[in-house]
């Protein structure tokens, strides 16, 4: 949950906010084909975090090239997607992509260090991106109350900590009298793990372990908690808390989920998630070229494992469009006593 390590969506908004708008067609020559592909392979190589799987898509995009597969292709966006394709065809890890960007793509070396503040976020973010992160919610979409014990809270994606904290103090103010609370991430598209370890915070009385990080590049593994000190009302770790979850539940989204779940701090209706775990940064393949490549494994220390490739799954079972409507049932009955033990969190 490092700040260096944010997934795709808010890495796209903080460090490269001029891949976030639909790159246009782009034609190619031999000579920039050739560098995509062999830069590629090197970065695939140095940084995926299973170096065995990215032997295997070594081989797949060699394979591919002698085959004279890419020769064809005069469309950058399409070459991406190409390239992108083969290597799903073995490793099937759902933050690694190639993309296309109208915009000449900076080096890693080039790269600004990720920001720490709202200030120096400032001072990086595209004109284009700092007026749309100012107009809107930050992902808060909905803080409500359903009926007057139950809380509502809906959330469509994990701003930076240091954007939506305030936000998050702000809701959890309003919703800390409840007596029981619906987080909705049915619709959540992910974001930073450190505004997951935030909201995560509000729920717990002591100081909790999280989830562990083994880094490839360091060959280290690295221990996240909760925060200590909050700017809101703390919620507390005995009043029940139930997720609604589906396909469209995604990477930030799923870890708070299943970390949530794997606490046994909460419930998790609704269908399977989507499936994406590990951290991935950006690398430059050439001008207009990049690879998102994950180098970091997230390991939960009650589980032992995460959710990659097989998504955070419910507790209870429910359609997505349904799933509100099962927990606020279930909810009102274990506030009535009248719920199975152990049903809607604690």
């Amino acid at each position: 949950m490092n700040k260096k390590w944010i997934v795709l969506s808010s890495l796209l908004l903080t460090v490269t906010g001029a891949i976030a708008s639909p790159p246009p067609a782009g034609e190619l020559n031999r000579a920039t084909q050739l560098e995509v592909v062999d830069t590629l392979v090197a970065k695939l190589n140095a940084n995926y975090v299973f170096p065995d799987k990215a032997k295997q898509a070594e081989a797949v995009l060699r394979q591919r090239q002698r085959e004279g597969k890419y020769d064809g292709i005069t469309d950058a966006k399409q070459l991406a997607k190409q390239l992108s394709d083969d290597i799903e065809s073995v490793v099937r890890d759902k933050h690694m992509l190639v993309g296309f960007s109208p915009r000449p793509v900076p080096s890693e070396d080039t790269m600004p260090p990720p920001p720490q503040t709202r200030a120096e976020w400032e001072k990086q973010a595209p004109p284009e991106v700092l007026e749309r992160v100012r107009a809107s919610n930050l992902g808060l979409e909905k803080v409500d109350r359903l009926g007057s014990n139950i809380g509502y809270l809906q959330i469509s994606s994990f701003a930076p900590a240091f954007l939506v904290s305030d936000k998050f103090a702000a809701a959890m103010n309003e919703l800390a009298d409840t007596d029981g609370l619906i987080i909705d991430l049915r619709k959540n598209g992910g974001g930073g793990g450190d505004s997951v370890a935030l909201l995560i915070s509000y729920f717990v009385d002591e100081r909790t372990r999280l989830n562990d990080t083994w880094e490839r590049a360091t060959d280290t593994t690295r221990q996240y908690w909760t925060q200590d000190t909050l700017d809101g009302k703390r919620y507390g770790g005995k009043k029940p808390v139930l997720i609604l979850a589906g396909p469209e539940t995604k990477s930030a989204a799923e870890a708070f989920a299943y970390t949530m779940q794997a606490l046994k701090r909460a419930t998790v209706i609704g269908e399977r998630t989507w499936g994406g775990a590990h951290a991935a940064r950006p690398y430059r393949l050439s001008e207009h070229f990049y690879a998102v490549i994950p180098s970091r494994r997230t390991i939960s220390p009650i589980t032992r494992t995460n959710w990659e490739g097989v998504g955070v799954i419910p507790d209870i079972a429910a359609a997505p469009d349904n799933a509100l409507a099962v927990a606020k049932d279930l909810l009102q009955r274990r506030l009535q006593g009248s719920a199975p033990p152990g049903a809607g969190g604690q």
